[in-house]
């Protein structure tokens, strides 16, 4: 299986170094840039369309390996109708994230068509049916995992979209997150072969997209932004495997008591901040749906750090929380993990918020 994994991820992101030039030339021509503003960090105006080379460099090395594979072995790779649900899914945020880049959109019909979307993978039979003893629930009924398992969908979706205002985050972040998925699947194997390449092909798509969006210059016209219909892409399929790992199949895999951890785990930087900046929106009689810049990496950005050291360190912060909870499950019940968790994310946020009162 290695070979097909090895080949979507590098075909993928070769994909992506062709097609990122074409779009930097497109945007260039068009005009298409992100302005800066009073609430964004760069400087400059920067094409942001990025994103739309991450669904075509996936999609065409998870064909041709599917190809390749059926080829090779004289067998096929079941494609079920929960993959193809997320494929449509899937081009369906793409497509209204391309539309919101290129004219925009206002929030609340992207979040329309965020909840539509979300609605697909119950209908089509997958959704959260156990909570694996988290807050001493096991099996929950479908009335109650469906909405919630469009609540995780359109709540992880928007997480990552909102957390993408430095350079690699919402990429950084994704592809740590893709990484620990992929040895997910490979560690139970069976059934998995269709996930493990999406995910190796979305991964070298963001190899490639890092290249221009960290190492780009803006003179030479070589940097990018993912834009949303990058960012919505990438939270909508990082919500799509965080549903498919918590789902109770045993036709699949056998019962699993880290399945709920693990998409907490992968996600919880980004949920993390988003909860608690709608808090703060809420509690300060804010809209909220109106951007601000109150997410860690402003806050980490107003306590001294640049753009840079900031996504080093919350990077750093998502790679501690993998460990953490690595070495702590099962040894510690789910439900003192997660609040252990959340402890650990209101530390640090008021050791930022300590910093920056000390330094106003």
């Amino acid at each position: 299986m290695t070979i097909y994994l090895l080949g979507a991820f590098f075909l993928s992101m070769i994909c992506g170094l062709v097609f990122t030039p074409l779009i930097l030339d497109f945007c260039k021509r068009k005009k298409l840039y992100d302005l800066p503003n009073d609430r964004k960090v760069h400087k400059n105006a920067i094409p942001r369309l990025g994103g739309i080379s991450f669904l075509p460099s996936m999609m065409t090395a998870f064909t041709v390996m599917l190809l390749y594979f059926t080829w090779m072995r004289d067998k096929e790779i079941a494609f079920n109708t929960w993959s193809a649900t997320y494929v449509m899914g899937v081009a369906i945020i793409y497509l209204t994230g391309i539309v919101d880049d290129l004219v925009g959109l206002k929030a609340k019909s992207k979040f329309l068509v965020q909840v539509i979307t979300a609605c697909l993978l119950p209908m089509a039979g997958l959704y959260i049916n156990n909570l694996y003893g988290l807050f001493g629930i096991e099996d929950i009924p479908y009335y109650i995992g469906i909405p919630l398992t469009i609540f995780v969908l359109v709540f992880v979706d928007n997480a990552i979209n909102l957390i993408d205002g430095i350079d690699g985050l919402a990429a950084g972040l994704t592809l740590i997150a893709l990484t620990c998925f992929l040895v997910y699947f490979i560690y139970y194997d069976v059934f998995m072969h269709t996930y493990s390449i999406l995910v190796a092909g979305l991964m070298g798509a963001l190899i490639a997209f890092l290249y221009f969006n960290l190492f780009g210059s803006v003179e030479r016209n070589t940097k990018i932004f993912m834009g949303d219909s990058g960012s919505l892409s990438l939270g909508f399929t990082l919500g799509f495997l965080a549903v498919k790992c918590a789902m109770n199949n045993t036709a699949i895999w056998p019962v699993r008591p880290e399945a709920i951890i693990v998409g907490l785990t992968l996600l919880i930087v980004p949920t993390a901040d988003v909860a608690r900046v709608t808090l703060y929106r809420l509690r300060h009689h804010r809209p909220l749906f109106d951007a601000d810049k109150n997410h860690i990496h402003h806050k980490l950005m107003r306590a001294g750090l640049s753009q840079h050291q900031a996504l080093v360190a919350i990077l750093l912060l998502a790679v501690a929380y993998i460990v953490l909870n690595s070495l702590l499950f099962p040894l510690v019940p789910a439900t003192l993990l997660v609040v252990i968790d959340v402890a650990l994310f209101c530390a640090v946020n008021g050791c930022i918020n300590y910093k920056l009162k000390t330094t106003a």
